[in-house]
């Protein structure tokens, strides 16, 4: 790794700390913005000449959002907000919406494919992963009225169905799959912190299993994916699993956090918005399925016999977690 990306990485890493543990909006807002500025020169790669237009279409719209969420700051500070709620009320709206362009949510994720498109795999795990973590937390602490979350929690799931059946692209098939994703952790904002962090980690953990793979494969598009397992039947396999459980399948990790959404959900008499996120992330499921079809299904040149030679220990050692960490969860909470 060069040395000026890992000085432009820590950058990034503590633009993140700073928002999410500052005290003022302020701050909060300067967090956003060392973080923005840290992450353009790691969106640049000189084998990728697509990245220099992703991280401008990025600089732009986040800068956008961070302008957008500067004024309502401003405004919000120079309200008396006790004189007139509705004012106060229509500010806070403007900055819900600015940090909900800057997470890359349905209606306000015109970006985040386009962008996605142009970047490499690890630069594409950064903005699925990390860049989302600082505009949550501001989203938690800001009050945000309930139709309004319930209006883009829909959106996102439904935008994120639909266009996710187009794609042949499999980084913006991660992007809707993380749009979709992004209906789901705002659901557990309604729940607890404790709930969105274990949502989030897993569904970090998962991303970081298939990115990887699609890194070290060099899959970029569908029909690649025939070739991506050919060598290797266990990986393969692990492979297939960790896509199942970023579809919230029951036997794998990714159902946890949705468990716990759906299973609150259902207590506090939301069973309207728990129905659809079920019926959508089906839909979703179909997508992933439909891009393990072409290793699983068509007829390529293979060997008969099961050549399991890691070249990874480490992506084969994350992958096994993976797939076992929900029965080593319940042994461990029913031992407990």
């Amino acid at each position: 790794m060069k040395l000026y990306k890992m000085m432009f990485f820590t950058s990034m890493v503590m633009g993140t700390i700073l928002a999410i543990s500052s005290y003022s909006w302020l701050s909060m807002w300067m967090g956003l913005e060392i973080n923005l500025l840290s992450i353009i020169p790691l969106m640049s790669d000189s084998k990728n000449m697509y990245s220099s237009e992703s991280s401008l279409k990025y600089f732009i719209t986040q800068a956008m959002a961070s302008m957008i969420l500067l004024m309502a700051v401003i405004m919000i500070l120079m309200t008396d907000e006790f004189i007139n709620p509705l004012v106060s009320s229509s500010f806070s709206l403007m900055m819900n919406t600015a940090l909900l362009t800057k997470l890359g949510a349905a209606p306000f994720h015109f970006w985040f494919p386009e962008v996605i498109e142009g970047l490499s795999w690890m630069n594409s795990l950064i903005l699925l992963t990390w860049q989302k973590i600082a505009p949550m937390m501001l989203l938690m602490n800001n009050k945000m009225n309930t139709n309004f979350l319930l209006t883009i929690i829909f959106s996102s799931l439904i935008i994120s169905t639909i266009m996710g059946f187009n794609q042949i692209s499999l980084r913006k098939i991660m992007a809707f799959s993380s749009i979709n994703h992004i209906a789901w952790m705002l659901s557990t904002m309604m729940i607890s912190l404790s709930t969105w962090t274990i949502y989030f980690i897993i569904y970090s953990f998962i991303n970081i299993n298939i990115i990887t793979v699609m890194n070290s494969t060099k899959s970029f598009y569908l029909n690649q994916m025939i070739n991506v397992m050919k060598k290797n039947k266990a990986m393969k396999l692990l492979f297939m699993m960790n896509f199942m459980s970023l579809g919230g399948l029951p036997p794998f990790i990714g159902f946890l956090p949705k468990w716990l959404v759906i299973n609150w959900l259902v207590q506090n008499n939301l069973m309207t918005i728990a129905f659809l996120l079920i019926i959508l992330t089906l839909i979703m499921l179909s997508i992933y399925l439909r891009t393990m079809m072409p290793s699983l299904m068509l007829t390529s040149s293979e060997n008969k016999m099961a050549d399991i030679k890691f070249k990874n220990p480490i992506l084969m050692a994350l992958n096994m977690t993976s797939v076992t960490s929900l029965f080593i969860c319940t042994l461990i909470f029913s031992l407990i």
